[in-house]
């Protein structure tokens, strides 16, 4: 548009320079011609043989693994997420063919030859009738290198390539070979693959080794930080304070004291530890109970499952069964990892539907406490090689795993990915960590504290000995979301001692999901502590057969950054004269219409009144002293009328147990001078008449 408006404005002399200017840019400037297309195979026609692993007879190795970008390349390597024929260096021929869905006409073959490179003798082209091309015929030596990416440019196919086809020769290199995907380009531009890493990496990366409190000449690994960050517990195996003769593994922890510092590590001892192996998998959010591989029985042997172990104040409590439905591994190895809010627990194992090796599955908690029949998390992240590992952090949205089935750099690497929705089975491409992190050795075991500042994770690399832990400072590529820790006590109002309760955070900006958070508050034990994500608004209570808890709200909407909260909760003895202010009671600018972020408090003061069917309350309204003194007090009435609606027609209860009363400004708390005292003043309460 913009030349012919030119050519329409120009006179004819000028017009003449212009086109010859045009055509030099049309044919010499790169970044005018059109994009590369590359398409990947993506159906299997046929082919001469596939490998087969005898030990599952699973899809590892199998011809569909040559489908899709590729999974190993650039690492040369060998790899169940290949196509590898079924003969090794043999003198016969094998062969393959693939299907492209999206037929282009072809410029650029490419290869991905993750292992016995070279064996490629001859590649054939199809054409939607079937029709066959040569477009290769190879009788060079194989490369030095073990695999390679090989681009096989060709002259631009006049017919659109609908399916290939390549002929090996095995016995033109040794070992098996192996190719992870096959691709075909319309562009000139040779394909390199690449890691997917994360984005905006720093130069460089401490790894800081967190030293001998910790750290042996033996074997530390499976670290699992508590989210305050002031717990570590980690696995240790062959050390002289291991229980039994074998030195098994044993978990161990170490607490930090002042100044960052990490205390001499402890073993944990029974009865966690037995002679038998034994290693932490998981933490609940408030630190006081540490989920543990296998099932532990009363005759000191374990069977396959996941146990949890509860620290009170005379230690840590026989381990007890997680009972998941469904629930087994073909595997010998497995972890867990538990997300903040209690309600989500993520596994590797090897089940009848993985794709190859271990995957990640989800488990959702029911009511009666047990965990729902465990479901893949999905293909984003799943592969037919191992994934393990897996640590869901405190935002419940971003996890870490380890796994080879990405391209990496050698064995297993830490990636991330980030939930997509609330199903738990969609999730970004992975990322890999980067070769600060990660290392041509077996990576994993990534874990972070609620604060995000640092991971802690195994590695091999600059050890004392075998695998040590150590820690990174994380930068904001990698990080999760920021999240608030809150926590305090629970005690009675009127005697002021601490009271065993279970406290629970209810999201109140949502009220659709009616999305809870538990933590349980024991004298005994210390604080609650509840880990929650930002950007909403809160309602936290304490619940105790007897009491009624002054409800608090926790306004999160306008955080940004990691938050630690003290937030102690008040609770009254439910009995005649009981007064309590309705503080998650919500009513826009003097309207008396109740928001539905009221609607956790509302159903509490329902609950209690069912509990106790003779109780007769009041309702009273309260407003500042600002504006018309008779619209105040009829706005107080309404609002105390509005709130006995909805306990008679919504929940239930009998009109003539509920009085209202509407004060207006007469009864004041704080003064009226500031806005943050006037808002004390807008209030509605509830007082107990008669039990």
């Amino acid at each position: 548009m913009l030349y012919q408006t030119l050519q329409n404005t120009l006179p004819a002399k000028t017009k003449k320079g212009l086109n010859t200017l045009l055509k030099l840019l049309i044919f010499t400037t790169p970044f005018l011609s059109f994009s590369q297309n590359i398409q990947w195979a993506s159906k299997v026609i046929g082919f001469s043989s596939e490998r087969i692993d005898p030990t599952n007879q699973g899809p590892e190795f199998r011809a569909i693994q040559i489908l899709g970008k590729p999974n190993v390349s650039p690492q040369k390597i060998e790899s169940r997420a290949a196509w590898s024929p079924s003969s090794s260096d043999g003198y016969g021929e094998e062969w393959i063919k693939v299907g492209f869905d999206n037929p282009i006409r072809v410029k650029n073959i490419i290869v991905c030859e993750n292992y016995g490179a070279g064996a490629i003798v001859r590649i054939m082209l199809y054409d939607s009738t079937g029709k066959e091309y040569i477009v290769l015929e190879d009788t060079s030596e194989p490369p030095k290198e073990v695999g390679r990416v090989w681009n096989v440019p060709i002259k631009l196919t006049d017919y659109k390539v609908h399916a290939l086809k390549l002929l090996l020769a095995p016995s033109k290199s040794k070992g098996y070979n192996q190719i992870d995907a096959v691709g075909i380009s319309d562009g000139d531009k040779a394909y390199t693959a690449n890691i997917n890493i994360a984005g905006n990496m720093p130069p460089e990366i401490l790894k800081e080794n967190l030293g001998k409190a910790i750290n042996s000449k033996w074997r530390e690994v499976a670290p699992i930080i508590t989210p305050d960050g002031k717990t570590l517990f980690f696995t240790r195996q062959g050390h002289d304070g291991n229980i039994g003769k074998m030195k098994n593994q044993d978990v161990w922890l170490s607490n930090m004291v002042s100044g960052g510092v990490w205390g001499d590590a402890e073993n944990i001892k029974e009865p966690i530890n037995t002679p038998e192996h034994n290693a932490v998998s998981t933490i609940s959010a408030d630190g006081k109970t540490v989920y543990l591989v296998n099932i532990y029985l009363p005759n000191g042997t374990f069977i396959q499952g996941l146990s949890k172990s509860k620290r009170g104040k005379g230690g840590w409590e026989f381990p007890k069964e997680v009972k998941i439905n469904d629930y087994y591994n073909k595997s010998d190895f497995t972890e867990f990892t538990i997300a903040p809010n209690g309600k989500v627990l993520i596994m590797a194992c090897q089940r009848k539907d993985t794709k190859g090796g271990k995957d990640l599955y989800v488990s959702f908690l029911k009511p009666d406490g047990s965990w729902a029949k465990p479901i893949s998390m999905g293909d984003e992240i799943n592969t037919v090689e191992d994934e393990s590992t897996p640590f869901i952090a405190a935002d419940g949205k971003t996890i870490y795993f380890s796994t080879k089935g990405f391209p990496g750099y050698g064995d297993n690497d830490i990636f991330l990915s980030r939930r997509l929705d609330s199903t738990w089975t969609h999730w970004s491409q992975p990322e890999n960590l980067g070769n600060s992190i990660n290392t041509p050795q077996w990576d994993g075991y990534f874990t972070i504290p609620a604060s995000g500042e640092y991971a802690y994770l195994s590695s091999e690399e600059k050890s004392m000995g075998n695998e040590d832990i150590f820690r990174i400072k994380l930068f904001p590529s990698i990080k999760p979301e920021p999240v608030a820790i809150i926590s305090g006590t629970a005690f009675n109002v009127i005697d002021k001692k601490p009271i065993a309760a279970d406290v629970v955070m209810e999201v109140l900006s949502d009220s659709i999901s009616h999305e809870k958070s538990m933590a349980e508050y024991d004298p005994e034990t210390g604080e609650y502590k509840l880990v929650l994500p930002l950007k909403k608004l809160y309602g936290l209570t304490a619940t105790k057969k007897g009491f009624l808890s002054v409800s608090e709200t926790v306004d999160l909407t306008k955080e940004r950054s990691f938050r630690d909260i003290k937030k102690n909760i008040g609770m009254f003895p439910i009995k005649e004269g009981t007064k309590i202010i309705l503080n998650n009671l919500f009513f826009n600018q003097s309207k008396y219409d109740i928001l539905p972020a009221s609607y956790p408090e509302l159903n509490r003061l329902v609950e209690v009144m069912k509990e106790y069917p003779k109780m007769e309350v009041l309702i009273e309204g309260h407003t500042d002293g600002n504006d018309d003194m008779k619209l105040n007090i009829k706005l107080s009435e309404d609002r105390a009328a509005e709130v006995k609606k909805f306990l008679v027609e919504k929940g239930g209860i009998a009109s003539e147990r509920i009085a209202t009363k509407g004060w207006g400004p007469t009864r004041p708390i704080a003064s009226n001078v500031t806005e943050e005292t006037r808002k004390k003043n807008r209030r509605v309460e509830f007082s107990i008449l008669k039990l």
